[in-house]
């Protein structure tokens, strides 16, 4: 509350009187923007099976600030809890944020008079020898006490107090943006370990039925060999095919460790604080409505994009501040103190002084110093600028690029859950018929094969299909602005307005 009091003032302060230098408009959207040449298809395609229904894009819909919870996974929901809670990263992002605030609100008093009081006491001798005694008494040997009020202020004319702390003020909104950033990445990130671990689970148990299959056919061909129905290289080649994949088994268990262990610093815990959580695919819901906002209403959804306008608008009021130096400077101070021999007599009109001074101040000569520091915070201001339109480029470009991610996704999917029919169909057809005599082992093997690998693909597209549709709700913002208590507007756009 106290800041959101300090912003109202500075506000008020900063609109009064001129301020040189350029007055900051917050950056519009990109005219034209958009997300795809062509228009938007309504809804992805559909395919049979688990997380393979279709997804609408639904245009201009708003983005809930929990939306991980569209997923439909209480332990996630409690995870992404633990991680925006207990994550340092967060901490320190906070911590800046704190930083730039509080410098925000101490330069704040630079627009108010400074006041002081000076105190003194002395013990003091003459020497009688060449001075007459210093006291009204004639004792060589007095005290001497001394205070004073002294009030200073600097009569902001050209704006110089103020375009810093507008400056001061725009820092602290970069730094909130970085947080609502640094939530956003983390809350994401939680998701996408989850679904990456959920994916792993998948391939892992594709693999030792995998495993298991090519067990049970090796332990077929050791009878039919025994038996003298086929040659011993048959059975040669698949203890060959097992142990391939078998060998295929660690490294999965090796990213399904390792992703364990991403997760668990995810939520602030260190490699021994295993988390109880577990994902598997079946256990997460794919949002069916997906929200595409207005385009031009990316620039002041994404945090990353505010941020940067945040940076620019620091960067506007340096400029600003180096025009202002180049102007006169004008300050009053005035004192009002007392200086008695004893303290009883402090408040004697005859002890009482008081000092009144004004001072102007013109840089005349400094060596081009002055000259070039402006020019180097309008290079700065036009550097941010390039910077600014850099950010917003490539925010539209992440959520075109997600967009075609999800359409294609559903595509992968499709064709997918189709192979790994039909390669089931195979592979049951060429077991009975194995099983008849009517063919060799090594359609069989082969059957397998592609069954196996149309499987593992089949995981790796359903988990594609939950990864981007997290990657969406980052890439438009995480609906960050639907957070209680959260104010899209800063100090320095107040100021701005």
């Amino acid at each position: 509350m106290a800041s959101k009091r300090s912003s109202s003032l500075f506000a008020t302060l900063l609109l009064a009187g001129c301020a040189v230098g350029p007055n900051f408009k917050q950056p519009s959207a990109p005219a034209g923007a958009g997300y795809t040449p062509e228009p938007l298809a309504p809804a992805t395609v559909s395919a049979p099976g688990a997380l393979g229904q279709a997804q609408k894009f639904v245009q201009g819909k708003d983005i809930s600030s929990r939306w991980w919870e569209l997923f439909r996974s209480p332990p996630l929901n409690d995870l992404v809890d633990r991680a925006l809670k207990a994550n340092p990263t967060i901490a320190a992002t906070q911590a800046s944020l704190k930083v730039a605030q509080e410098n925000m609100l101490a330069q704040g008093g630079s627009l108010f008079p400074s006041v002081s009081l000076d105190t003194s006491a002395s013990r003091n001798e003459t020497s009688t020898a060449s001075l007459a005694p210093v006291a009204a008494n004639g004792k060589p040997i007095y005290s001497l006490y001394t205070a004073g009020l002294s009030v200073s202020y600097s009569l902001d004319a050209f704006g110089l107090n103020r375009r810093t702390i507008e400056s001061y003020a725009a820092q602290a909104d970069n730094q909130r943006f970085e947080l609502e950033a640094a939530y956003l990445t983390l809350s994401t990130n939680v998701v996408l370990a989850a679904v990456q671990e959920a994916g792993l689970r998948g391939q892992i148990a594709a693999q030792e039925e995998t495993i298991q299959a090519d067990t049970k056919l090796r332990d077929i061909l050791q009878r039919e060999y025994a038996v003298g129905e086929i040659a011993q290289s048959d059975v040669i080649q698949q203890d060959a095919v097992l142990a391939q994949a078998q060998q295929l088994l660690p490294p999965l268990q090796k990213q399904l460790a390792l992703q364990r262990n991403a997760l668990i610093a995810l939520v602030g815990g260190l490699p021994n604080q295993d988390v109880v959580e577990n994902f598997d695919l079946s256990s997460l819901h794919l949002p069916e409505d997906l929200p595409v906002s207005i385009a031009s209403n990316l620039v002041v959804q994404r945090p990353d994009i505010l941020a940067a306008a945040a940076t620019l608008h620091a960067a506007s009021a340096q400029v600003g501040v180096a025009i202002a130096d180049r102007l006169p400077q004008l300050s009053l101070t005035a004192t009002l103190g007392t200086s008695p021999n004893a303290i009883a007599s402090a408040f004697s009109p005859y002890n009482q002084f008081f000092t009144v001074v004004g001072k102007l101040s013109q840089p005349i000569f400094q060596g081009g110093m002055l000259l070039h520091r402006q020019r180097a915070a309008q290079a700065a201001f036009d550097q941010a600028a390039a910077q600014y339109r850099v950010t917003v480029i490539g925010a539209y470009q992440n959520v075109a690029d997600v967009l075609r991610a999800l359409q294609y996704d559903a595509n992968t999917l499709q064709a997918a859950v189709t192979s790994e029919q039909a390669a089931s169909r195979s592979l049951e057809l060429a077991r009975r018929e194995q099983q008849l005599g009517s063919i060799s082992y090594l359609y069989v093997l082969n059957a397998e094969q592609t069954y196996q690998a149309a499987r593992l693909a089949l995981v790796q597209a359903q988990a594609a299909r939950l990864s981007d549709t997290a990657a969406l709700f980052q890439a438009l913002g995480g609906g960050w602005w639907n957070r209680p208590q959260a104010n899209p507007r800063g100090s320095a756009q107040i100021a701005g307005k």
